[in-house]
């Protein structure tokens, strides 16, 4: 824990530091409205890595996230050409991402496969799946509706058109209070650490040790299933390609967090503030045309 508190005060450190440095050189950068908008760039990515953590901290990993994000997003297509609304489309959104967590989850725990060789497998298995259905083409004409939670403001919505908060990083910001409360103040959360820990000695004591890691799998992918959600509304389109490179964003947000790669330890306060670090450095960069 005295390790996890030190880690936390350096990335604060690191975000004050970029915050001054880019704020002493680049016109603009500390601007609210711009600050606000930058979310717009990672709040996504920073939806898989609050699961992420989870799942790393209980000694597992997965690769397939991106890929999850895609065909989530093909799924999401195929229910809007066949006249699905709103609602329907982000029903089908988070439950295709359900269900490729589900499978990632059942083949590691049924099949006692290692979590990094399934998603590799799974990786390919979604990803492929998109490009087949949609080959080299596009899916667009969303609702309005859908656009707007990609787009949209948190003050537009109740009524005070000064408050710019994006919807995204609101809900990005209760995901992340709902999963600190839950890695830190749950047994569940207790139980998560104790399984990265050491697996054996929690089954020896009681803990369904496969049961929570089927869970966390299911979890990462519906939040893979919303954070699709958010990205096809964002944009207006599904595309094959779109979340590429995103497992890698995520597992670096987790790891620079302080995450243990080989779990058992780490906490989400580390991890919100590396997402921040990593967001606000870029944003620094785009700023400064680099």
């Amino acid at each position: 824990m005295k390790d996890t508190r030190t880690w936390e005060i350096i990335l604060v450190l690191l975000l004050l530091a970029v915050l001054a440095g880019f704020g002493a050189t680049t016109a603009g950068f500390l601007d609210f409205y711009n600050l606000s908008d930058s979310t717009f760039n990672y709040s996504e990515k920073a939806l898989i890595a609050l699961p992420m953590a989870l799942v790393i901290i209980a000694g597992e990993i997965d690769i397939s996230v991106a890929a999850t994000v895609a065909l989530t997003s093909v799924m999401m297509g195929l229910a809007k050409n066949a006249g699905a609304g709103t609602g329907m489309i982000v029903l089908v959104g988070l439950g295709s991402g359900a269900l490729c967590g589900a499978l990632n989850g059942v083949l590691v725990t049924r099949f006692a496969l290692p979590s990094i060789v399934v998603t590799i497998g799974t990786l390919s298995l979604y990803r492929g799946a998109a490009l087949v259905i949609l080959g080299d083409g596009a899916i667009t004409g969303y609702p309005q509706a859908l656009s707007t939670i990609g787009n949209g403001y948190v003050g537009d919505l109740i009524g005070l058109p000064a408050l710019q908060i994006p919807i995204e990083f609101a809900i990005f910001a209760l995901a992340a209070a709902v999963f600190g409360v839950v890695l830190h103040k749950t047994v569940w959360g207790r139980r998560i650490y104790a399984i990265g820990a050491n697996p054996i000695a929690s089954r020896f004591s009681g803990i369904p040790v496969n049961r929570y890691r089927l869970v966390l799998f299911i979890v990462i992918g519906i939040m893979a299933g919303l954070a699709s959600v958010l990205l096809t509304g964002r944009i207006g389109s599904t595309r094959p390609n779109i979340a590429m490179g995103w497992e890698l964003d995520a597992i670096t947000m987790v790891i620079l967090g302080g995450v243990n790669i080989n779990g058992g330890s780490g906490s989400l306060l580390g991890v919100v503030l590396a997402i921040f670090v990593l967001g606000m450095f870029t944003f620094g960069l785009q700023m400064s045309n680099v």
